[in-house]
């Protein structure tokens, strides 16, 4: 191949991971479960009406003002998106993103939402908070402790609804290795710290929605 060529692969290689990072940012993975949830599981059921008005606070508390928040905070301080990938300067968009996840759980609790949706933002609230303990000593991948988190949910749910979840596992078990490929390709994250982020997130996920574990959880929900 000659080097032009190997050029025009990289950037494209560089460029597809690119696409992929911004697909699943962790933003989206709580609205993204109970996306799923109101569309493949019983919990389709519900009236259109509830599931729109859940859909809107998970929306708006979990990607909107975090967005926004964030982008707010770069513009006041004049860092570019590259900037915040210093581990340094990640803490603050941290702290505004647990802020905003902890108004959207107290609003949750407020309509009396059931246990196990409202675990879902429970469960990335704490494994945000991990994450920023950890990031004072080592930077992990928050994209894939997102997937790990999913990987939980549906190895949770499966056992809280009585569902097989094989062909759902495999799915994400896919994509989290192609966002995990994905983020080494951009040289944000290590193997190390890519393989801790999906530990962190699938931890955090199963303490606060298995059945088998999250009684604590559900005390402090209720």
């Amino acid at each position: 191949m000659a080097p032009d060529q190997h050029i025009i692969a990289d950037r494209t290689l560089i460029r597809v991971a690119q696409i992929i990072s911004a697909i699943f940012t962790p933003f989206s993975i709580p609205f993204l479960a109970f996306l799923i949830l109101f569309l493949f599981s019983y919990l389709h059921i519900m009236p259109l009406a509830y599931k729109l008005i859940v859909l809107g606070v998970v929306y708006c508390f979990t990607i909107l003002m975090p967005t926004i928040t964030i982008f707010v905070f770069r513009k006041v301080n004049g860092f570019s998106p590259a900037d915040l990938t210093e581990r340094k300067r990640r803490f603050i968009p941290f702290l505004l993103t647990i802020l905003s996840y902890i108004l959207c759980l107290f609003m949750m609790h407020r309509l009396n939402i059931p246990w196990y949706m409202t675990g879902i933002i429970l469960a990335a609230l704490l494994m945000m908070i991990i994450c920023v303990i950890v990031n004072l000593k080592w930077k992990l991948s928050e994209h894939m402790a997102g997937m790990g988190a999913i990987v939980g949910g549906l190895i949770s749910f499966s056992a809280l609804f009585g569902y097989n979840p094989v062909s759902w596992l495999c799915l994400f078990i896919l994509i989290a290795g192609i966002l995990g490929t994905a983020r080494i390709i951009l040289q944000h994250h290590t193997l190390g710290e890519v393989s801790t982020g999906f530990l962190v997130g699938l931890i955090c996920s199963l303490m606060v929605l298995h059945p088998l574990s999250n009684i604590l959880f559900r005390i402090f929900l209720f």
